[in-house]
């Protein structure tokens, strides 16, 4: 797999100018105001879809990413977006070692629960050796350990109407507090964790302590930093603007950023 990814709404974007220019919207002249067209952003959307869809149906619903040995380590696992949540509350948690923070599990669950720190390092473990791509063009490799996501909505119940797992967080960007999702295929993968160390030592902070998701088919934003909150609905309609993450909802990324 190459290091250098282009995200595939951009790649399609590209493409569905061309064909829209060719035909579709022949009044609209100039790329930026085709794809800023509603009907263009109908046509990326079902792009977007398409591409779900297809990668859904070629590939096993349990195929791993790739994973790495020790040697492999990154010498520096970068941090990126929040690197220290602002406010008392996430400092004073920071100050006492995160003994108090408490994920809440809620939504379409037969048993909602409370877990603190020790709970969620209590459960079974995933130890995963795994590359980071990030949609900004960087990679870095690191070892993460935690439990599956899976054995935590296990405990809670998940029910059968349930289609997607929403994370809220603790960290805020220009006010608003970061969020993001993924559906019950991504949600019950074996690789995707809710990890609370890197390469053997608790995680940083800069890195999303004291709890991130690791969702290792999908691009680095996906994989929410500082998550307080697991929540599973039936729509995300009514999570942010509908589209169901933080970048998502304001500049336009792939929902689903499967690599």
């Amino acid at each position: 797999m190459s290091d250098i990814l282009i995200p595939r709404r951009q790649l399609f974007a590209r493409t569905g100018c061309l064909v829209a220019a060719a035909g579709a919207l022949p009044l609209l002249s100039g790329c930026d105001a085709i794809n800023g067209a509603p009907a263009v952003r109908k046509i990326l959307s079902m792009g977007e879809e398409m591409n779900r869809a297809s990668q859904r149906a070629l590939m096993d619903r349990d195929a791993l990413a790739r994973e790495f040995s020790r040697a492999d380590l990154s010498p520096i696992f970068r941090s990126n977006g929040t690197k220290l949540p602002p406010g008392d509350d996430y400092a004073a948690h920071a100050a006492n070692g995160f003994v108090d923070w408490r994920v809440q599990v809620t939504g379409l669950v037969a048993r909602p629960l409370s877990l603190s720190l020790a709970d969620v390092r209590a459960m079974p473990q995933r130890t995963q050796i795994t590359r980071h791509d990030c949609v900004e063009g960087w990679s870095a490799i690191g070892q993460w350990t935690g439990p599956r996501l899976g054995r935590i909505l296990a405990a809670a119940g998940v029910r059968d109407s349930a289609r997607y797992i929403v994370f809220r967080c603790a960290d805020r960007i220009g006010g608003d507090l970061y969020y993001e999702s993924c559906d019950m295929v991504d949600a019950l993968h074996p690789q995707t964790i809710m990890a609370w160390a890197l390469n053997d030592a608790v995680l940083p902070i800069a890195n999303g302590a004291p709890l991130r998701l690791r969702i290792e088919r999908q691009l680095g934003y996906k994989h929410a930093k500082y998550v307080n909150a697991i929540e599973a609905v039936a729509s995300l309609d009514a999570i942010g603007e509908g589209k169901g993450g933080y970048w998502e909802d304001r500049i336009d990324y792939e929902w689903y950023a499967g690599i």
